[in-house]
């Protein structure tokens, strides 16, 4: 994430990945800035880590539905937000968010200069395994 790229995340909405990092094949697609396909079934390793200001929770979606297995947080600090977690799809073309679940009492802002003067990353590691 660039350090230009603050950004506000408010509670059920995705968390945006900017700029594309390495890829090998054809079976994950970015779809837009908060979305991946997932083109094949199969099953998937699915890391995340995000740096935000506030105290907050993140969890993956597969198409629109929470993964409620995935959810990730942190009560207090200036931590990032990690996750990682295994993912199945049951159907072609599935569609993947990292997203700050509704209901969450806060927005959270991601913030690319976490704990000095140079960017962090929020990375997002999509891996089919199966």
């Amino acid at each position: 994430m660039p350090p230009d790229n603050a950004a506000v995340v408010a509670p059920g909405t995705d968390v945006s990945f900017p700029n594309d990092g390495p890829s090998s094949g054809a079976e994950i697609v970015r779809t837009g800035p908060d979305s991946f396909n997932l083109t094949q079934i199969g099953t998937y390793q699915v890391l995340f880590e995000v740096s935000v200001d506030e105290a907050g929770q993140l969890m993956l979606t597969l198409d629109g539905e929470d993964l409620p297995y995935t959810v990730a947080g942190r009560a207090t600090g200036a931590s990032q937000i990690i996750g990682m977690s295994i993912v199945t799809t049951t159907s072609e073309n599935s569609i993947l968010t990292v997203r700050n679940p509704a209901g969450n009492a806060a927005a959270l802002t991601v913030t690319p200069l976490a704990g000095g003067t140079r960017p962090v990353s929020a990375r997002l590691v999509i891996t089919q395994i199966q």
